[in-house]
């Protein structure tokens, strides 16, 4: 194993953030098929490692070889030489140090960032807290609890106006009836 990887194995696992998922082996030598997550780095090839969970621990798995096609990407690992070392590795989320991940733009963000971010409508003051970012289809939703329901706001313009990632808090403007719903 790389000394690189190696100083990641015994971080805590909220240092990470996942950019994938290992859908199942791809040919004979052992390739995997993956689908990427939206926050996963465009470009995987400067990438030389991963952390695939296996059995609750992240262990790192160094890049031979990717090749993407949009969020599909076949990847080739080293010492991963058979469908069926490939098949022990499928249906596994995997995942970067959060160190390589990019700056997110000014008022964009990661859905791992707003857990537990306070949510501030301009008529009803603060709704709530960030429970989770959900992904439906191509849509991000921001999921809290309002009154005592589940709550899905739209991560779009132009429902919301400003995020403050030092004050965590995301503030809103909702239509009429939004949260009658």
């Amino acid at each position: 194993m790389r000394k690189t990887a190696l100083a990641f194995l015994f971080m805590n696992t909220e240092s990470f953030f996942k950019i994938g998922w290992i859908v199942k082996p791809h040919g004979l030598k052992g390739e995997v098929t993956v689908m990427l997550e939206d926050d996963a780095p465009n470009d995987l090839s400067s990438i030389e490692s991963v952390f695939i969970e296996q059995d609750g621990r992240l262990i790192p798995f160094f890049i031979q070889n990717v090749s993407a096609q949009g969020r599909k990407a076949f990847i080739k690992f080293e010492d991963v030489n058979s469908p069926e070392a490939a098949g022990r590795i499928s249906k596994q989320s995997f995942y970067l140090s959060k160190s390589l991940r990019p700056k997110a733009a000014r008022g964009e963000f990661y859905a791992d960032e707003v857990i537990a971010f306070e949510v501030y409508d301009q008529e009803r003051g603060l709704l709530g807290k960030i429970s989770e970012v959900s992904q439906a289809g191509p849509n991000r939703l921001l999921v809290l609890d309002y009154q005592g329901k589940e709550v899905l706001i739209p991560v779009n313009a132009p429902f919301i106006t400003s995020v403050n990632k030092s004050k965590k808090k995301i503030k809103v403007e909702l239509p009429e009836g939004f949260l009658d719903l």
